[in-house]
């Protein structure tokens, strides 16, 4: 091998990639277990070797270049190859894990009840379902794939936009024994359980002018709400997947035929390392397959 084509040290690969995904040495230290200045150092080294730098420095705040950006994310992918070539190698290969984090909602409330039929044609993988709302680094946490409700904006990851929704008013049955608001300008006449996902957008869609409840409990997990409403306690704000269950089953109504659409929506996303792996190629594939299916169904 001539020494024009010897790739460069590839612990110094490592170390870059880590550093371009987070754009900071130290988050790409923590990941590598290894020293702030023991990155900058194989970063250094890799600038040399390549004649070019890779990050534009202000102080110990760092950007990756254009051009170093596109790099890290070919070396992502090829790091996500070694590690799929040597899952296939190792004696433990049987059994395979996939771990999958998702917004509780999510969670509970859609993915959870499928991921039965997902077992059934993949019973060699086992699945490891996390329910979390924060935005956790997902190569750093150790999680394969990532469900998130958002704008799409995940740097150094693989994204996929899975589906959309949309909001409206529900409330049970049983409220105020059966006396629900007929009109949605009555809704200032009653008790609005509130979220972190406001409900100007909707009574901005269905032509009332009210001020964003305030006051009383604020539920920052949206299957806390659902519940609160199932119980009475109120007119809840609901995204359609998540209070769809309940609509169903006759345990909530809904209010009017007005939705608005929302701003946000539901996200694959997976770090560039692990996403040719095969049992993150076999989820995805599968949970596109019955987003689907659902979207079908639903006439979403």
């Amino acid at each position: 091998m001539t020494a024009s084509r010897r790739p460069p040290n590839f612990s110094a690969l490592r170390a870059f990639e880590a550093a371009a995904r987070h754009e900071n040495f130290s988050r790409a230290a923590d990941e590598l277990n290894l020293t702030h200045g023991a990155i900058s150092h194989q970063v250094r080294a890799l600038e040399r070797e390549l004649g070019r730098p890779l990050f534009v420095r202000h102080g110990r705040q760092v950007k990756v270049t254009s051009e170093a950006l596109a790099f890290a994310r070919s070396l992502a992918r090829s790091f996500g190859e070694i590690a799929a070539a040597a899952d296939a190698m190792r004696a433990d290969t049987a059994q395979q894990r996939l771990t999958v984090t998702s917004i509780p909602s999510f969670a509970a409330r859609w993915l959870a009840p499928r991921l039965g039929r997902f077992i059934d044609l993949y019973p060699d993988i086992e699945v490891v379902l996390q329910s979390s709302g924060q935005l956790q680094d997902l190569a750093r946490e150790g999680v394969d794939v990532g469900i998130r409700f958002g704008r799409g904006h995940y740097p150094g990851m693989l994204v996929e936009r899975l589906m959309g929704d949309v909001y409206y008013p529900v409330a049970s049955p049983h409220y105020r024994d059966g006396a629900l608001p007929a009109t949605p300008q009555q809704l200032a006449e009653h008790a609005l359980l509130r979220s972190v996902e406001p409900w100007a957008p909707w009574l901005r869609a269905a032509g009332v002018e009210m001020a964003e409840p305030s006051g009383g409990v604020l539920f920052d997990d949206l299957s806390l709400l659902v519940r609160s409403a199932v119980d009475g306690n109120g007119v809840g704000l609901v995204r359609h997947v998540v209070a769809m269950q309940e609509i169903a089953a006759g345990k909530l109504v809904r209010l009017f035929d007005i939705a608005a659409p929302s701003p946000d929506d539901y996200y694959f996303v997976a770090p560039l390392g692990t996403a040719g792996k095969p049992q993150v190629v076999a989820f995805r594939d599968w949970l596109f397959g019955e987003i689907a299916a659902f979207q079908r169904q639903e006439d979403l």
